[in-house]
């Protein structure tokens, strides 16, 4: 890679053009996908792709609803939807210029009124929680959280939309299609599922290309070659060789690190260990010592476990005292910003060096599902009126103009472009489309890379931008793709411990990784026993009953 300065202004034009290509994505690392390892480097995805559109378009196709069906009798439903407190003055997260669009739209195909009930986007699973078993919630519900959904769908408090998606639901299995195995538990389906937009990455390393020139040292390709790098800025004194922090709710610093060490002989092994248990792999166990010797060595944050607020980390990479960092995929641009803007150049590039064992390199992403879409067992006799109207929205026409408001420009390429700010605000939009788009954002362009990095190139506000950047950020990426098997099922094992083991495990990891050298086995030892006996047996032992069951 060439050395080319980097980033100016321009990170706000980025994330808003992330933000474009599905980039920010919300949600956890559990189960979320009956997907299968893909491998990016394959031209095959794509095809692949459009054979599972071709089959779900058969199993909602059997009964195509005719256009006079569309237009029924008059029906009222209610809506959730996100509030975020950035209404524009004036408005209401509930009423305002998309809102009021979406209803003429609705009513006018269809003879159905909406009525929007906003639900804080903190904590919203407890809102939702609370509203369901008052029998208070709206005709439509979601959640990202897939644990929720079984629990739901399982104890009956679900509507069956089986048949409401096979006559209403063409548009969601022909242009959300890869997303929507994950919706039916035995043969049934309880959710449609939101089809996310750009393929991205589940975490994404950095290194400061500067000091790799400084050092006069190539870009790592391995483990070990990373290994030497670190030790070379901490013998330099350029800094703290590799940042972490200390958040407990994601294993995000560690895991594609970690993750390297176990091969995933098979799709077996891949399924009892996912990325929620990747960190307890026994293969696993000798990533975590590698870690442990680097932090004393002096290589990693000490202090980085009291940092859950993760405020030190980013504020180190701000001040450039950081030569490499393992983060969520454009977490670190904006501190990334304020430190090319200060030195005046180009620092961190993105970088894949954790070789698997047969010396390939494995990307986890993201599964290609959002948020699981419901309807109330109470709402039942709505259930058609509520397929008419999630599958209207799975249309990228109409999806489009919901992200991007019906008054969206596009560039020669046919990207969508996002109103300014002050547009938005002035005409009434809410601050944050994408909530009232809750089933597709898998447009055309999205998954183009070369279009992806072109447009965010041209939509740059600073001279440290450079195209080869963006493209090699794409390269580096969709190199190893890798989507973990998983299903729509969950055991009752994994219901009961597997939000408390998860928290444990993380917990588990920044000790192993922090305890002294000479105390590496026994404190690896110790907090494995104690992760078993807080349900991780249980759990493990569950996943792989289930897999064999298949």
């Amino acid at each position: 890679m060439q050395k080319k300065s980097l980033l100016k202004k321009s990170l706000a034009v980025l994330m808003a053009a992330a933000m474009t290509a599905g980039l920010a994505g919300c949600g956890g690392s559990g189960d979320s996908s009956s997907s299968t390892p893909s491998d990016s480097s394959s031209s095959s995805s794509t095809e692949a792709a459009d054979d599972t559109q071709a089959a779900d378009s058969s199993e909602a196709g059997g009964e195509t609803a005719a256009a006079d069906d569309l237009f029924g009798e008059e029906v009222s439903i209610r809506v959730m939807v996100w509030d975020r407190g950035n209404a524009a003055p004036g408005t209401t997260t509930e009423n305002n210029t998309l809102t009021q669009w979406i209803k003429d739209q609705v009513k006018e195909k269809f003879n159905i009124n909406v009525e929007y009930v906003s639900v804080p986007r903190s904590g919203s699973d407890d809102a939702l929680n609370i509203m369901m078993t008052g029998g208070q919630a709206p005709d439509i519900v979601f959640t990202y959280d897939q644990a929720l959904y079984f629990n739901y769908a399982s104890s009956g408090a679900l509507t069956d939309l089986t048949d409401a998606y096979g006559k209403y639901g063409a548009d969601i299995a022909n242009y959300c299609a890869e997303a929507q195995p994950i919706g039916e538990v035995d043969g049934k389906r309880f959710a449609v599922m939101k089809q996310r937009g750009t393929a991205n990455p589940r975490h994404t390393s950095y290194i400061r290309k500067d000091w790799l020139d400084e050092l006069g040292m190539d870009m790592p390709t391995t483990k070990e070659e990373l290994g030497e790098y670190l030790y070379a800025v901490k013998e330099k004194g350029l800094g703290t060789p590799w940042a972490m922090s200390g958040r407990g709710d994601t294993e995000k610093m560690y895991l594609n690190f970690v993750g390297s060490y176990v091969p995933l002989e098979d799709e077996r092994t891949a399924y009892i260990y996912n990325e929620a248990y990747m960190a307890v792999a026994p293969e696993a166990k000798e990533g975590l010592k590698v870690l442990n010797q680097w932090y004393n060595d002096g290589l990693i944050t000490q202090e980085f476990p009291t940092d859950t607020a993760e405020d030190a980390f980013l504020a180190a990479v701000s001040n450039g005292e950081v030569g490499f960092v393992l983060d969520d995929t454009t977490h670190i641009w904006d501190p990334t910003q304020v430190l090319n803007n200060a030195v005046g150049h180009e620092t961190f590039v993105p970088i894949l060096c954790f070789d698997l064992p047969d010396g390939s390199y494995r990307t986890p992403f993201e599964f290609r599902h959002a948020m699981y879409v419901m309807v109330p067992a109470a709402s039942s006799d709505k259930a058609e009126a509520c397929m008419k109207y999630l599958n209207w929205m799975a249309d990228p026409a109409v999806a489009v103009n919901i992200r991007y408001t019906p008054e969206h420009e596009t560039t020669e390429d046919g990207v969508a472009l996002d109103l300014s700010a002050e547009d938005m605000s002035e005409k009434g939009y809410p601050g944050t489309p994408d909530d009232l788009s809750i089933m597709n954002l898998n447009f055309d362009w999205v998954n183009d890379y070369d279009v992806m990095a072109q447009v965010q190139y041209d939509n740059r506000a600073s001279d440290w931008v450079t195209l080869e950047w963006f493209q090699d950020y794409y390269t580096v990426c969709n190199t190893g793709k890798y989507i973990f098997p998983s299903y729509g099922y969950i055991s009752e094992d994994e219901q009961t411990y597997g939000a408390d083991v998860k928290t444990r495990m993380i917990n588990f990891v920044y000790t192993c990784i922090c305890c002294p050298a000479d105390q590496f086995e026994s404190t690896y030892e110790s907090g494995y026993k104690e992760l078993e006996n807080a349900g991780l047996k249980k759990i493990l032992d569950a996943r792989a009953a289930y897999y064999d069951s298949l």
